[in-house]
């Protein structure tokens, strides 16, 4: 229960520093702290509340986020001069604390496209997709052209045409974990039901091969896949030509599709955190941690990703598991970071960002803790890697970067059509095909970005709204979206350039 005051915060009882609800100055009296401010402190920063030893643990949450590098005053600020990472170690206790979900009482639904595969999706795109850098121009180009034709004023049930490019596809192996990443992501996205229809391009002489993605299977029923490459057709002009032909027969089948009721447990979010500050891990994220199991309780599926930023609060996911194993499937991605990192000359604790720490900040410990807390308290379900296909009902877990578009390109490709992103230092960004809800984490930031900011999380603190109220607020957001009422960055025209595959292993 969070204790509210004018100008600070104590999160939990054993918590030994507070959180700055204002910028404060010198001298000042705040809540819970023994001593006047010794410095001036910004918003969403932490104020020691009693002297901390060199060396001792600093905690928030109630949980570790790092140890005293110095002795620490009562009333001094706490930050990257005085707080460090330490030893970091935990006891994972598997399956401990698994509760089953209880199911909601009554069905909700919403206006979705059911596809033949008996998915349902949130929008109804054409997208191009393509299997290499070499191919992405003329993906733009066949785009443009179509635009241009006024193609799609014939077909008003279709949302947009949406070309899908990115820097790899080639330059690579053909047989290592990128490629196998690679390809999870290309086939994930061609799957994707916020696609009526598909058409691939590719250059020919990639990696990448465009027969690879589409093999013997029928990676999309019903005639609505259809792919070229540009040296078989001819080059450029006649790629173009060719594409604008088939562009229109795929429109013809997309625009046959209508919005129809369907259960809410066809909705699959990704949940994402960006540009985060010190009031992440008290408003927005946990507001959307109970949005999230309200969905899930309706038999819905959310998504938490980026592992390095789950880091320090790993172990409240696998007490949550529902098995011992799913627990082990999560630290083994872990291990895996761990490894990564390491090898590549890096460590875990590279983040935060600057902007991250501008915004009170200090170490991954602590951005990590208020990170999980999107994903409410439903039981862990089950681990995935990057891309791979999301088949299973209920909270789960999806590995990937902390990198903000990679991270949602994996989620997407995975299944997701919906994203939910929160912020608190003010992030644009739109991911077509599927729409992305922004959540403020502060009123002020809010009050910059209302253009860009879907709802406004500050005022839970600011106005004492509780984050039951405000995580309800952000579950009727999320049927109204996938119904197809437009986000903010769809009505800004984001989307275009966060297709962002990650790229593992080396460049040839």
């Amino acid at each position: 229960m969070l204790k509210l005051q004018s100008n600070s915060i104590l999160l939990h009882a054993d918590d030994n520093v507070v959180i700055a609800l204002q910028d404060i100055d010198a001298g000042a009296k705040v809540a819970h702290v023994e001593q006047p401010v010794l410095g001036q402190v910004g918003r969403g920063h932490k104020i020691a509340r009693r002297a901390i030893a060199a060396g001792e643990q600093v905690i928030r949450y109630g949980q570790i986020i790092g140890q005293a590098k110095r002795d620490i005053e009562p009333g001094e600020h706490v930050h990257v001069q005085n707080l460090g990472m330490g030893e970091h170690s935990q006891d994972y206790g598997h399956a401990e604390a698994y509760v089953p979900i209880v199911p909601a009482e009554t069905e909700r639904t919403f206006q979705g496209y059911v596809r033949p595969t008996g998915k349902v999706g949130t929008r109804n795109y054409i997208g191009i997709l393509t299997s290499v850098n070499c191919s992405g121009s003329v993906a733009k180009f066949v785009a443009e052209a179509a635009e241009k034709s006024g193609l799609l004023k014939e077909f008003p049930n279709v949302d947009g045409i949406v070309p899908i490019v990115h820097g790899t596809g080639c330059g690579m192996s053909g047989k290592d974990e990128g490629y196998a990443t690679l390809f999870r992501t290309l086939s994930g996205y061609a799957q994707h039901p916020n696609f009526a229809a598909i058409l691939l391009i590719g250059l020919g002489c990639e990696v990448m091969q465009i027969a690879d993605l589409v093999g013997d299977r029928k990676i999309r029923p019903g005639g609505d896949l259809r792919y070229m490459t540009i040296q078989q057709t001819g080059g450029t002009r006649k790629t173009i030509e060719a594409g604008l032909k088939e562009i229109r027969e795929l429109a013809e089948i997309a625009n046959k599709a209508t919005r129809s009721p369907a259960p809410i447990s066809h909705i699959m979010v990704g949940m994402q955190c960006g540009g985060s500050d010190g009031y992440s891990g008290i408003t927005a994220n946990p507001a959307l941690g109970v949005a999230s199991d309200m969905l899930v309780r309706h038999g819905g599926t959310t998504i938490l990703s980026e592992t390095s930023e789950i880091y320090g609060a790993e172990h409240l996911l696998t007490r949550r598991a529902v098995s011992v194993d799913v627990g082990e499937k999560l630290i083994d991605r872990v291990r895996w970071w761990e490894d990564y990192t390491a090898r590549n000359g890096g460590e875990m604790d590279n983040n935060p960002s600057p902007g991250n720490k501008r915004g009170g900040l200090t170490t991954i410990l602590e951005k990590s803790l208020g990170a999980a807390a999107k994903g409410g308290s439903a039981p862990l379900v089950d681990v995935y890697k990057f891309a791979e296909p999301v088949d299973k009902h209920g909270f789960v877990f999806m590995d990937s970067p902390g990198f903000d578009p990679c991270s949602v390109t994996g989620q997407i490709a995975s299944g997701a059509n919906i994203i939910v992103f929160t912020t608190g230092r003010g992030s644009v960004s739109g991911y077509m095909p599927t729409p992305c809800i922004k959540l403020a984490t502060n009123s002020e930031m809010y009050g910059r970005m209302s253009e860009d900011m879907d709802i406004n999380c500050g005022d839970i603190i600011s106005e004492g709204v509780s984050l039951e109220d405000k995580g309800a607020e952000i579950f009727e957001k999320i049927i109204a979206v996938a119904s197809g009422a437009p986000s903010k960055s769809e009505d800004l025209g984001f989307g275009g350039v966060e297709f962002v595959p990650w790229q593992i292993g080396a460049v040839m």
